[in-house]
């Protein structure tokens, strides 16, 4: 079988490369950019592109599938060469479909906690020695790759981002894994460049619904007002399983959830914290036992999993003091992230930094659905950087009405440095220190 990538230096699109390149599969790509860490691990596989840029030549009628990367414009000219010659041409969603389409199909969407819900189950599942495909947003430790198949697993495990396909499906990727066992997180309004309204956006989680065939199931936060709302109005075939957050308790800094719900004699306790962790943590449960765990094959796997990277990962740790960084960008991730810090620590100071990266969190008119989201830190910081507004085309924001959109008491930056400089002034090394952004800071140090 040979497969060629246009745009193989995307993110999933290398891991992608990587697992077909090891199931046995002929992989060629190429790319008019790659950047780490893709471009050494497309090297270490030796399927790093001869050359950047675009080369139609190398489209020739002996190749089994083209896959095409959300990076690819549409006048891509390999796509044009692919198309005149008639290859059949896969969206990497469509490929995931066409890879594991025999198989049981896990599907977890949701505003927010996609990726975490997803490397439990992976984690649970590869714990067990299960045989799995998988797809998941973040680098795990234990696996080498973001995308791995497998000749002989039943199983496969999609997060499904409800972003769109690429450049000629603009299909949400998670309707196009078409899912057996479907999960939902959480709703809440983003990807607002793509779905500009909130109701056609809550659509997209009905269709997922909707296309759960009779035989399947939706597994959906109760706990989320959006959620539940939608699943009691949507008519759908298939089995219902809503949940909620367990009963815990936080002892000397860890999650610890009662011996009722084991059965054992000891209680579990947890490497990762956050009620919202809790829930992604019952979503990835009730995912297990339909693939054929037992719930106390689940608790005594579920113990070892330590979080994702970028996700509450520590940067630093002492005795009086936890660095972390978040990945979160949306307002619902935003204010569950400070919250789960809160609640680890309750009577320690906090202190929370976020960047405006994304291109909905840039934008004016989406600024108040970030009102109060760092209420529950002691101090507020938000950085945009200018230069990220003029490379998108986007207005310029005054700092005064970002200010206004996040509420009381935040302090708005337009430079790394003055950030950093009022950080080291309330950091001391007795606080929690919360950095939180889909970027980089703009490039700013995260060491304290």
């Amino acid at each position: 079988m040979r497969i060629h990538f246009i745009s193989i230096g995307g993110a999933v699109m290398h891991n992608m490369a990587i697992a077909l390149h090891k199931k046995g599969y002929q992989v060629t790509g190429t790319d008019d950019e790659i950047y780490e860490p893709a471009l050494s691990r497309l090297k270490n596989y030796d399927l790093l592109p001869n050359q950047f840029g675009w080369q139609p030549n190398l489209i020739t009628q002996d190749i089994d599938a083209i896959i095409l990367g959300m990076h690819a414009r549409k006048d891509n000219p390999e796509l044009a060469r692919a198309q005149e010659l008639g290859l059949k041409i896969y969206s990497f969603p469509e490929y995931m479909y066409e890879q594991t389409k025999d198989k049981l199909r896990i599907v977890v969407g949701g505003s927010h906690g996609k990726t975490t819900t997803t490397a439990m189950i992976l984690h649970v599942l590869n714990y067990h020695n299960l045989e799995f495909d998988y797809l998941v947003g973040s680098q795990l430790a234990g696996f080498e790759t973001m995308v791995g198949f497998s000749h002989t697993s039943k199983i496969a495990v999609f997060e499904g981002d409800e972003y769109l396909t690429s450049a000629l499906d603009l299909r949400p990727k998670f309707h196009v894994y078409q899912a057996n066992i479907g999960i939902i997180t959480g709703i809440a309004w983003d990807h607002i460049n793509v779905f500009p309204t909130y109701e056609n956006y809550l659509f997209q989680f009905e269709k997922f619904i909707k296309d759960i065939s009779k035989d399947g199931s939706i597994i959906y936060c109760e706990s989320d007002p959006e959620v539940k709302k939608l699943l009691d109005q949507t008519e759908t075939v298939c089995e219902k399983i809503p949940y909620t957050t367990p009963l815990f308790s936080v002892e000397n800094g860890h999650f610890i959830l009662p011996t009722s719900v084991t059965g054992e004699e000891n209680p579990v306790s947890l490497s990762f914290f956050g009620t919202h962790n809790l829930q992604n943590m019952m979503a990835a449960k009730h995912a297990c036992l339909k693939a054929g765990l037992n719930q106390a094959q689940f608790y005594e796997a579920i113990q070892g999993f330590k979080g994702t990277a970028k996700r509450l990962e520590t940067i630093k740790e002492t005795e009086h003091s936890l660095v972390l960084r978040d990945f979160a960008h949306a307002p619902s991730k935003l204010k569950a992230t400070v919250n789960a810090v809160r609640e680890l620590y309750p009577d320690r100071k906090l202190i929370a930094a976020y960047e405006l990266h994304t291109y909905s969190s840039l934008n004016k008119d989406f600024l108040p659905h970030y009102h109060n989201t760092l209420e529950k830190a002691d101090v507020r910081a938000v950085l945009f950087s200018k230069h990220a507004l003029e490379i998108k085309k986007m207005p310029m924001l005054d700092p005064s009405e970002v200010a206004a959109g996040f509420g009381e008491d935040v302090r708005v930056f337009t430079d790394k440095n003055e950030l950093r400089a009022f950080l080291e002034q309330y950091y001391t090394g007795n606080e929690n220190l919360l950095l939180m952004s889909s970027g980089t800071f703009d490039g700013m140090s995260l060491e304290f």
